[in-house]
């Protein structure tokens, strides 16, 4: 247990001269590449949760990359920090020995309280392939709302559990669309490269790329954007390249090619789990608390914020409510989390200073994916390993950049699959339903048209030139785009809007947003180095003047 949580209800204030303790370390700390295995034995500390009347210096609502960035940093600078996670440790196997299943044989741990599976690609060959599930609070989250279904990673680590682990930094001259408030230079100079290293990028051997078997997929897609004229770019990714190599060579235990990514990654992937996470709790003043939801978050009395959260079992039932108090809260629950949590706090008087600005500026990152149908004289290979590792670009000519995905069933199937991510222009706004207690997103389904647009200025010329159709039978029948989802949900509380430039909620002291919330709806590429160096950037600054 934490030495806040250790406290009690007693207050302990949090000075500017405790926020700056430790600070020269922080700033002037390496990116943090390589953290040590050895910090993997902190883990341990997930088994003791915040207890009822704890008092936190800091409290960080979630576990994901901000949330993450930010309990390391501030325990790097004397802080005690509590982060509350509502999915689950996930250090513990199942009956298979594994922790996580694979991607083709979902079962108990695949979806947060699902009675079916709600795969991206589900259908093949015009047959539907989702299956009855037990309820279960599941490693991921396909959260509903009218016009699209967001997938969110549920568990310590958020989202670096779930996704494809490609790990973009976006082009120096689309980051004014990004982020226009935010100081290119100090990014691509500072906080990027600590991101990067931090996150343990790396890149796909060019050799060994151009020999393996499990990426003729990405080899077929790069030789048919070269022949329409589009640049295919390898991408770098946050899997162990070393471990995969010794995944194809049969020395180690296969993960990435062993069909394991949607629903967890045993073995090779550098989810936070194994970087900021062991290192935040390395330093002895981080505890995390899973299976717990907050609920409520509203000033106390005597200074500081009163916190309200539910224990959770795994059926998603509650087990227990808690009271808490913390002098500084970090709103770290996800795009979609933070943004509900707010909206919800502000129009039911529990934070009524909050602005106007809180629930607006959501967007989908453009997310649309497709199918194409190769010639049979161009197999994709019944081997496809599920990390993707390259890209075609037309951001520039047609607002698009796709990245070149498996679809690793382990048969051949002549087919190409994309997920393109596109300058869609359009925003959605949260909002509080008082008659149903619950917060609506009004997105439109049509507002992916204009993403599939662009898409298709890659994907129509790609078509032409190799005389070939796109898949029908991937998304539903006679469907040839999944125009319902997004996996990098964006925005909702947006910097300089919402908040302050470094993330401060409008309205009251000690209140921060340090996730996705802050980015409004696009970042040109896969997300997560942004949302990483940005909230670098933006608790150096928070601990730097004293919150």
């Amino acid at each position: 247990m934490s030495a806040t949580s250790r406290q009690g209800p007693g207050r302990r204030s949090l000075s500017r001269r405790g926020f700056l303790a430790g600070t020269g370390s922080v700033v002037g700390a390496a990116a943090l590449g390589g953290f040590s295995a050895s910090r993997a034995a902190a883990a341990s500390r997930y088994s003791t949760p915040i207890g009822n009347g704890a008092h936190a210096q800091a409290l960080v609502i979630g576990t994901g990359y901000g949330g993450s960035v930010a309990a390391l940093r501030l325990a790097q600078a004397g802080v005690s920090v509590e982060m509350i996670e509502m999915g689950m440790a996930w250090d513990t196997p199942g009956s298979d020995g594994k922790i996580f299943c694979t991607l083709t044989s979902p079962d108990y741990r695949s979806y947060w309280l699902r009675t079916q599976t709600k795969a991206p690609l589900n259908y093949f060959l015009g047959f539907p392939i989702d299956r009855s599930i037990p309820k279960y609070t599941g490693i991921l989250d396909a959260e509903d709302f009218a016009g699209i279904t967001v997938y969110q990673g549920r568990g310590i680590g958020g989202g670096s559990l779930v996704n494809g682990g490609m790990a973009v930094t976006p082009k120096r001259e689309n980051f004014s669309y990004i982020l226009p408030s935010v100081n290119a230079d100090e990014m691509y100079n500072t906080y990027y490269p600590r991101a990067n290293a931090g996150l343990g990028v790396g890149l796909v051997d060019p050799t060994w790329f151009d020999n393996t078997a499990w990426y003729q997929f990405a080899r077929v897609g790069r030789k048919q954007a070269g022949r329409s004229g589009f640049p295919f770019v390898f991408v770098p990714d946050v899997y162990d390249w070393n471990y995969m190599q010794q995944e194809d060579a049969g020395t180690v235990p296969k993960s990435a090619l062993g069909q394991e990514l949607l629903y967890g990654n045993n073995y090779g992937k550098k989810s936070l789990q194994k970087t900021y996470i062991p290192a935040a709790l390395a330093t002895g003043k981080v505890n995390i608390s899973p299976l717990h939801k907050v609920t409520s978050v509203s000033p106390a009395p005597g200074g500081g914020y009163m916190v309200l959260m539910d224990q959770l079992d795994t059926s998603g039932n509650v087990v227990t409510s808690k009271q808490v108090t913390a002098d500084k809260v970090f709103f770290a629950a996800g795009s979609v989390g933070t943004s509900k949590l707010l909206v919800r706090l502000r129009d039911t008087g529990q934070l009524p200073n909050l602005n106007a600005a809180v629930g607006q500026g959501w967007g989908d990152n453009g997310n649309i994916m497709v199918g194409r149908a190769n010639q049979i004289w161009d197999p994709t290979g019944a081997k496809q390993s599920t990390v993707p590792c390259g890209g075609i670009d037309n951001w520039t000519a047609g607002g698009a950049f796709a990245e070149v995905a498996p679809i690793p069933t382990g048969i051949e199937t002549w087919a190409s699959l994309y997920l393109a991510i596109t300058k869609n222009p359009h925003r959605a706004q949260f909002t509080w339903n008082a008659a149903t207690q619950t917060v609506d997103l009004n997105w439109q389904q049509a507002w992916k048209q204009d993403g599939i647009t662009m898409a298709k200025s890659i994907f129509d010329r790609i078509n032409s030139t190799e005389g070939t159709i796109y898949r029908t039978d991937l998304f539903g029948v006679y469907k040839i785009w999944n125009d319902t989802l997004t996996y990098h949900p964006l925005g909702g509380a947006v910097l300089g809007q919402a908040t302050d430039d470094y993330g401060r909620l409008a309205g009251y002291q000690g209140l921060y947003v340090i996730d996705g919330a802050l980015i409004p709806g696009n970042t040109t590429v896969n997300p997560f180095v942004t949302i990483t160096a940005l909230a670098e950037r933006n608790i150096e600054n928070i601990i730097a003047n004293g919150g």
